[in-house]
């Protein structure tokens, strides 16, 4: 049987343990495959899992979760030649989706022993990987508040998120922002800005799906000066990952480019995951970085 690591975030989904390990083992060995699975506790485990598997030389990695586990195992595989396989089991599963990867364990699993080989665009900001999407403004300060009381106030997710937005709404934030792409600058004062790796299509009221993800560009949102309704309309959204309609954003399509602020510190979100990025926040599309098992 063909050796393969498959690591797991433990938290995602309706959770796992030894028994569901040994279950996920049973059916790769049905189609071929001997997996080595790991059970991994947050962020740092799920990197250090896939780092080691590289580093053993398994030419498949497969990581379970949502697209926050699928971000942090596939920054590890960058650049090389091992192939990257998913099992979506988080809420929304951009990246499985755009990639038309089943959503079901079983056929997502037949997949990863049947399917075929694909190269794939990444995008990255100050050395962080983006698969999907990265974000400036509203949303990172969202999901900010909304960890914050979860945590203290042991609200629900979706409950906190309410909160979260009702507060930034209370606030009105903007952002003053330099973008440099080539030789020109553009100056901005927005609540959000949203860079997707590769172009987002935009059909009604919201948007969320990609019809490549090779086309070597990102794709930059920067929402116009929206009312009070409208950056509520536009936290909610980005919440669940889709946008407004096009007419609320001026749109480019780049392959690198450089945002400034008055800020030395400034809050990034990338796949859903919040982090603090010392400025300028320096942007660009890795062509064909990584492989990815797809449906025949």
């Amino acid at each position: 049987m063909t050796p393969i690591a498959v690591i797991i975030n433990g938290s995602a989904g309706s959770g796992h343990d030894d028994e569901r390990a040994a279950e996920l083992r049973d059916k790769f060995a049905a189609h071929g495959l001997d997996a080595d699975v790991t059970l991994a506790r947050g962020g740092s485990e799920l990197i250090e899992a896939a780092k080691a598997a590289r580093a053993s030389g398994k030419q498949i990695v497969v990581a379970g979760g949502g697209d926050g586990t699928i971000n942090a195992v596939a920054s590890q595989l960058v650049g090389s030649e091992v192939a990257f396989g998913v099992l979506p089991m988080g809420t929304l599963n951009h990246f499985a989706k755009d990639l038309g990867i089943p959503l079901a364990l079983d056929e997502a699993i037949r997949n990863v022993a049947q399917g075929r080989r694909t190269q794939v665009d990444v995008g990255e900001v100050n050395g962080t990987i983006f698969l999907n999407n990265s974000s400036l403004g509203l949303y990172p300060d969202i999901v900010r508040d909304r960890e914050k009381q979860q945590r203290r106030l042991g609200r629900g997710k979706w409950l906190a998120a309410c909160w979260a937005t009702v507060t930034a709404l209370r606030r009105y934030p903007f952002l003053s922002l330099r973008l440099t792409v080539g030789d020109q600058e553009h100056a901005r004062r927005t609540p959000f800005v949203f860079i997707g790796n590769n172009e987002y299509t935009m059909q009604g009221l919201s948007v969320g799906e990609r019809q490549r993800l090779d086309a070597g560009k990102l794709s930059l949102y920067v929402a116009q000066r929206p009312g009070r309704l409208g950056l509520l309309r536009l936290g909610w959204s980005a919440l669940w990952g889709s946008l407004a309609q096009e007419r609320d954003f001026d749109v480019l399509t780049v392959e690198n480019m450089e945002i400034a602020t008055r800020h030395t510190r400034l809050r990034v979100a990338t796949d859903g995951e919040v982090t603090v990025m010392t400025t300028p926040l320096r942007y660009r599309i890795r062509p064909a970085a990584l492989t990815v098992v797809v449906p025949t």
